[in-house]
């Protein structure tokens, strides 16, 4: 399962509504290659659910993620920093074993 922070979900709902989205959008995690720690986090809005992904829903939030990506996610809580760093949206993930420090990368 992924879960979602209340100050996350906060967050989401604050930029669904300024963005007009619909009920139809939800969260797309997915990890891909790249960043300096060798695996980054992506996250965006979507509409278009594949029949492969992966649903989980957690304080209302609808969290979709690919079928690789979930290997890597999962326990993985997604937060939200509004901090003096300015960090934005970041992962808590229990299966990182090293992050590089701007938090966008890890590795296993």
């Amino acid at each position: 399962m992924i879960f979602i922070s209340d100050i996350a979900k906060e967050r989401v709902l604050k930029i669904w509504k300024e963005d007009n989205l619909t009920s139809e959008h939800f969260v797309r995690v997915s990890v891909t290659s790249g960043g300096c720690s060798g695996l980054t986090y992506n996250m965006h809005f979507d509409n278009e659910q594949r029949p492969t992904d992966e649903v989980f829903e957690d304080k209302g939030i609808k969290i979709v993620v690919d079928p690789k990506s979930i290997l890597y996610l999962l326990g993985t809580e997604l937060d939200f920093s509004e901090g003096l760093n300015g960090k934005g949206f970041y992962f808590n993930n229990p299966n990182a074993a090293r992050t590089c420090s701007c938090g966008e990368s890890f590795s296993l």
